[in-house]
């Protein structure tokens, strides 16, 4: 994929070390809710690069990206700092996890998950299908927009880190109720599928994006 320079719109804290920024679209870009991009940057003399997911239900003038802050990490902080006007280098999008108005969504996301997690489910809803959200993290993030989806219809439940049981319990009972979508850490991931599989699920048919 080619590079692109972008500029940013705004960047908003949107929960506990976390921000999301918006920056604008550039010519020819076109990307769906689930896709990520590469972010490129020269932070203390060092190239970094690093992967985010869209967490805007679509691309239309900007494009949103949510960021966890680590206040020791290298990329993240720097991003965080950002003012609207910086410019940066992105290539992509990336990932054939994606949704393209298809039907009912059932998301499920743990920690940063819940960037692409919002994303699809605000498109789902603003089509006129029906979505669940299934969020696990001590510090929840765009709750905001979760409590506008769940005025909007959609379900919407959150968990706590050591609610693994509560969490596995309630895909088991959504597991069913759309095209399943499954965003977070590989640990994260592998739960949720074994929840799948545990409910007579076929954990194979979900979409599920790893963050490694």
């Amino acid at each position: 994929m080619d590079e692109r320079v972008v500029t940013v719109a705004a960047v908003e804290t949107v929960g506990p070390d976390t921000v999301a920024i918006d920056v604008e679209t550039p010519d020819g870009f076109e990307a769906l809710p689930g896709q990520f991009v590469l972010v490129r940057a020269t932070v203390d003399g060092e190239e970094l690069s690093r992967y985010y997911t869209l967490s805007s239900p679509d691309v239309d003038g900007t494009f949103e990206l949510t960021v966890g802050v680590d206040p020791d990490g290298d990329i993240s902080p720097w991003l965080a700092d950002l003012d609207a006007g910086a410019e940066l280098a992105i290539e992509g999008p990336f990932g054939n996890v994606k949704y393209d108005d298809e039907g009912d969504v059932v998301v499920v996301a743990g920690g940063p998950g819940i960037g692409p997690a919002v994303a699809i489910a605000e498109r789902a809803v603003d089509h006129g299908h029906d979505a669940t959200v299934l969020y696990q993290d001590d510090g929840p993030a765009h709750t905001d927009r979760l409590d506008e989806l769940a005025g909007a219809g959609a379900s919407v439940h959150v968990f706590d880190d050591d609610a693994d049981d509560e969490l596995g319990d309630a895909i088991g009972e959504h597991g069913d109720d759309g095209t399943v979508f499954v965003f977070g850490f590989a640990d994260f991931c592998e739960l949720a599928t074994d929840a799948l599989a545990a409910a007579g699920l076929d954990a194979d048919e979900a979409k599920v994006e790893s963050f490694g």
